[in-house]
This record gives structure tokens, C-alpha cells and sequence, in this order.
């Protein structure tokens, strides 16, 4: 909704500002679907290009996230931090041995069926499976845990910002290919130098919507986007921080109550349930 705000004021201001000053929207509106055509498929064109078509698709997916904003809320983040409560109070208590069952079959797993929205991640079902495995193996140094996790969330995030990546390359060309269909309308004008002065200042003017369009989809529109749509993505890769932070911690012998405060730490603000709020959440898991 704030966003969809921002797109109407920035109409509002550019568009308005131009009407107050008497500017006649008509030619621009008259040249306005040519140049779209021009710009917009050159820039989605040149996209697919530059890029698989899976991360093409993405950049489609991607608008409607960056609209939605995050897909984790804070009670999600209450939910995990009492997930991994869980998993590492189990491990401290009956060992590592005792969890076999629950990450070698999450679907089926009392514990994480109590958590639907996180176990359907798979990304994050199988980052804390994976991990708590790897401990199974003995493999129990808590720096070499952190390095293996390090490298799992960089290829995710990587992967995950591919399409605000395509976004933004498509928006620093943008204005170059406005210049193109100016230039292709310069090109149409020179050829009519014998038409009426009438004639060709429409059709100079037509050029020109061009350049026109390129900068204003570039920097009111498709970069924005683009800079929203990381900033999600960045935001949704701190929860995956807050699983490597608490089960690091756990392997450096801290108390379940200590990793989990460590996790809190780690939660965007609007999101981080306060100290006492945790602590209710935990107690009342322990109560079960």
C-alpha cells in the first residue's frame, strides 16, 4: 500500500506540476504508447539477454513481493525463535541423537509441525535439518558450523537478489534506450524537413516524450522498484541469520535461554518481541 502511495504521488507531482504550468498532455499522450513500446520492450528484451529465464520470471514475482513487503511477520519471528528453543533445549537435554527423527522426516515431526508457515519454507526446514545433521556427524567445532552455514546463506541471498539485480541493470538503461527512440524520432523528422513548421515541432515533440520516458521510468519507477525489492530481500534473509546465530551458540556450550536471546538480538526491530514477551512464549513451550 505505501508503495502504490509513492507510484500515485510520484504521477501526482511530475504530471500535475506540468498541467499547472499549462503543458498540453495531449501530445505526450498521443506519442506516449510508441515510445513505451520501444523503451519498455527494448529494456525487457535486452533483460532477457542479460539473464536466465528464471531470473526473468522472478523479476514478475518479485513487484508483488516488494508491494507485500517481507513474508516473515513478527509473529514469525516468534515462532522460529521458539522452534530453535525447542531443537537446542532437546539436544542440551537428551543429546543430539534424540532429534534423528524430527530432521530426517520435518513433515512428520511434532516439533516442527507446530510451526506450518516456517517448516513450508524449505530453504529454512532444511537449513536447521542440515545443520543439526551435520552435528549428528560429529562435526561439533562451532567456527567450521559457522563457515558451512556463512556459505550456505550467501549462495541463498545471492540467489534470492538475482531479480532485484535484473530490476536495477534494467533501469541504468534505461534512459540510454530513451535516447534511442528520441533518436529514432529525430531520425522520422529529418526525413519530413519539407513538412510545415507545425508538423515538425509535434514531431520533435514526440521524440523528445522519449527521452523523456526513459529517465522517468528509470529513476521514478523501475529503480525504486528495484532498491524496494532488495531491501525485502535483505530483510528476509535475517531470519536465516537468526537460525545460524542460535545453533553457533548453541555449540559454543551456551544454555538454550542464552542462544535464543542471541537470535532475539538479531530480529529487524518493528519485528523483535521484547525480552518479557520471549520469555512468556518460552515459558509457556516448557509448560506443554
Amino acid at each position: 500500500m505505501f508503495q502504490i502511495i509513492g507510484i500515485v504521488v510520484i504521477f501526482g507531482m511530475i504530471f500535475g506540476g506540468y498541467i499547472l504550468e499549462e503543458g498540453e498532455l495531449e501530445p505526450i499522450l498521443h506519442a506516449a504508447p510508441f515510445e513505451f513500446m520501444m523503451i519498455m520492450g527494448g529494456a525487457v528484451g535486452a533483460m532477457m539477454v542479460g539473464n536466465s529465464g528464471k531470473t526473468a520470471l522472478g523479476t514478475l514475482t518479485g513487484i508483488g513481493k516488494l508491494m507485500a513487503g517481507p513474508k516473515w511477520k513478527k509473529k514469525d519471528y516468534a515462532d522460529l525463535l521458539a522452534l530453535l528453543f525447542t531443537l537446542t533445549k532437546t539436544m542440551k537435554m537428551k543429546g543430539v541423537i534424540a532429534l534423528e527423527t524430527h530432521i530426517e522426516n520435518p513433515g512428520e515431526s511434532s516439533i516442527f509441525s507446530q510451526y506450518p508457515k516456517i517448516l513450508k519454507d524449505h530453504f529454512a526446514t532444511a537449513f536447521i535439518c542440515d545443520t543439526l545433521r551435520m552435528m549428528t556427524m560429529n562435526l561439533e567445532d562451532p567456527h567450521q558450523v559457522e563457515d558451512a552455514m556463512e556459505a550456505q546463506l550467501e549462495k541463498h541471498h545471492h540467489e534470492a537478489g538475482e531479480a532485484a539485480h535484473a530490476l536495477q541493470s534494467m533501469a541504468d538503461g534505461l534512459p540510454a534506450l530513451g535516447i534511442v527512440a528520441a533518436v529514432l524520432g529525430i531520425v522520422k523528422t529529418m526525413g519530413a524537413i519539407t513538412e510545415p513548421p507545425e508538423f515538425l515541432g509535434r514531431s520533435i515533440g514526440a521524440a523528445l516524450v522519449g527521452t523523456f520516458l526513459g529517465v522517468f521510468l528509470a529513476y521514478g519507477l523501475v529503480g525504486p522498484f528495484s532498491s524496494r525489492l532488495q531491501q525485502v530481500v535483505d530483510e528476509e534473509g535475517s531470519f536465516y541469520k537468526i537460525i545460524q546465530a542460535v545453533l553457533v551458540a548453541h555449540l559454543h556450550g551456551n544454555a538454550a535461554q542464552i542462544s535464543i536471546e542471541i537470535g532475539r538480538g538479531l530480529v529487524p526491530s518493528p519485528a523483535q518481541p521484547s525480552f518479557a514477551e520471549l520469555e512468556d512464549a518460552l515459558s509457556s513451550i516448557e509448560a506443554v
